[in-house]
């Protein structure tokens, strides 16, 4: 539990996977224009975090620019429930 508990209160983490999960595969771009406060290096570092613990997909288009778009993986959508319960406190208590 520890060890979830520490992948999720990552600074940004969960504001990325709720906009996953409400909004659908995400590009790099539009995650920025969400979040204008986060630099593009915690971005990426919190992608990468949470594509290595395989709760989203990272997908490449081979075109130039390459297009890639992050969607959640089966393993994220398992955290549907608790965004969402997440997602009703915020709302109650903010």
């Amino acid at each position: 539990m520890q060890k979830l508990l520490n992948l999720l209160s990552g600074p940004w983490t969960t504001y990325i996977l709720w906009l996953l999960r409400s909004q659908g595969p995400q590009r790099f771009g539009q995650f920025k224009k969400q979040m204008p406060q986060i630099s593009s290096k915690m971005l990426t570092q919190r992608l990468r975090m949470l594509e290595e613990e395989k709760i989203i997909l990272r997908h490449q288009e081979e075109t130039i620019p390459p297009k890639v778009t992050y969607s959640m993986t089966k393993r994220g959508k398992q955290l549907d429930k608790m965004l969402d319960e997440i997602n009703k406190m915020a709302k109650k208590w903010y």
